[in-house]
């Protein structure tokens, strides 16, 4: 009988792990559906725990659909997952060496705005010697720590905001007509520039942060849904050789990164490599990739890598980029059909139309 309860109980859980993987799929922006789209890695966890318990505990008929149940969960998970390990090919190739007038290398941070360990950032950055930084949630008093280390970079861009949505940009290289834009809400920022390298070349280079699915952001995804296809359908116009960096408030297995990636046509270089998850720093059991470095066809990689943890919900990221466009055939760029640039386009246009409710 105490078997039986228990077999039952898995069965149940086994069906509430189906439910949220399917609702991962479903095409709503509501926050309570896109949120189910983060912790795939954790639902396959789960799912191999409950699959595990039943084979030991399980009884009857009902053993079997909780086996089978965790197989169908576990399956789709990992059909997400996978493009993310090592097990995957590379989608984007490894740099050759001797390109160093080629290449560029960024570090981005999510600060955390109440977070006040500015020197172990600081640190981090004198140590590894980026050539463009990029802080996220950065306010006033973030502004003022980042000046007095970088303040003697030949560029800077300072957007501090008090709404967690602050940015600063310091680059050791020119960016060239820089720009503050504000694409879809007009508290959220975003800084746009070309970037250029030692050898000349320049490099179109996005930084966003746009505003999370959850409830004390925002009740629907659509507007950084919006956000992230709009700088895609720009790239994908413009043919530019172009980088999109920053905390995109998205995982880069959800439906809405790989339309992104189809309909801009840029490529992730961690598939292949693994997940480099930078959220939550806090938390080793519920972390996700959030931030995110993507690359057009015209880039190999030199580095990327996870750096260590200063106080903030987020880790640091780094990733050196090799401006190879000799070698773009090297690369599968993903292409969106008919149906998905449509779909990119109803985004678009009820992201700017409608006012956010939250």
């Amino acid at each position: 009988m105490e078997n039986g309860l228990i077999t039952y109980t898995l069965l149940v859980f086994a069906v509430i792990l189906l439910v949220v993987t399917a609702l991962g799929k479903v095409r709503l922006h509501d926050w309570w559906i896109r949120v189910c789209e983060f912790p795939r890695i954790q639902i396959a966890c789960l799912t191999v725990l409950v699959a595990v318990i039943a084979l030991g505990f399980g009884e009857g008929d009902a053993r079997g659909w909780v086996l089978g149940l965790c197989a169908t969960v576990l399956v789709l998970q990992m059909f997400r997952i996978l493009p993310w390990t090592r097990l995957w090919p590379l989608q984007v190739q490894n740099a050759e060496p001797g390109q160093k007038e080629r290449c560029v290398t960024l570090l981005v941070a999510n600060v955390l705005t109440p977070n006040r360990n500015s020197e172990g950032l600081i640190r981090q950055v004198r140590e590894r010697q980026p050539d463009v930084l990029l802080t996220l949630e950065s306010d006033q008093w973030w502004g003022d720590q980042l000046d007095q280390a970088f303040g003697d970079w030949p560029t800077i861009v300072r957007v501090p905001l008090d709404n967690l949505y602050g940015m600063h940009l310091y680059s050791r290289l020119p960016l060239e007509e820089a720009e503050v834009k504000y694409l879809i809400q007009d508290d959220i920022p975003s800084i746009h520039g070309w970037l250029k390298l030692p050898s000349g070349d320049r490099i179109r280079l996005h930084a966003l942060h746009p505003r999370p699915p959850a409830p004390s952001e925002s009740e629907e995804s659509l507007w950084r849904d919006a956000e992230l296809l709009l700088v895609g359908e720009q790239i994908r116009k413009g043919g530019y050789p172009a980088v999109v960096a920053g905390d995109l408030n998205d995982v880069a297995w959800s439906r809405t990164t790989r339309l992104f990636c189809r309909v801009s046509g840029m490529l992730d270089p961690r598939r292949g490599r693994g997940m480099f998850n930078t959220f939550h720093a806090g938390h080793w059991f519920l972390r996700w990739p959030l931030d995110h470095v993507f690359t057009t066809e015209h880039f190999t990689l030199g580095n990327i890598e996870r750096l260590a943890p200063f106080g903030s919900d987020h880790f640091p990221m780094l990733a050196t980029l090799c401006f190879r466009p000799s070698r773009s055939d090297e690369h599968e760029a993903p292409e969106a059909d008919r149906e998905e640039r449509q779909e990119a386009r109803e985004n678009i246009r009820e992201g700017k139309a409608r006012e956010q409710e939250t």
